[in-house]
């Protein structure tokens, strides 16, 4: 159990769900608490939110990648001393067959140098 991924309820006429494997653990806001992978709590914050429809997402450098929902956010952007291989998070499952890989220095993560 080394990555997280998760599947967003796509439209069932286009034949799927897009997903998002993260190869770090994202930061889990809610409620006015941040959690970090391992901290007790983490699981069952991650789990309050993954229930939740997306209300928002945010994509930039500096931040990474933000998904808001209304009691909170996952955040992936992780440390350097975190990243444990050549990829950060990878976007898939879209009808058209695209997808998109984030790394470090590039795109969102190009202060992760």
């Amino acid at each position: 159990m080394d990555h997280v991924m998760l599947w967003f309820d796509g439209d069932i006429a286009s034949g799927g769900n897009v997903v998002l494997s993260c190869d770090v653990y994202p930061a889990v806001e809610y409620r006015g608490v941040v959690y970090a992978e391992p901290d007790p709590g983490y699981g069952d914050a991650f789990r309050a939110l993954v229930a939740q429809e997306v209300a928002g997402t945010v994509e930039q450098t500096g931040t990474g990648i933000v998904l808001s929902f209304q009691t909170g956010r996952l955040v992936i952007h992780p440390k350097l001393d975190e990243l444990v291989g050549p990829e950060i998070a990878m976007l898939s499952g879209f009808e058209d067959g695209s997808w998109m890989v984030w790394r470090p220095g590039e795109e969102s993560f190009e202060d992760l140098v």
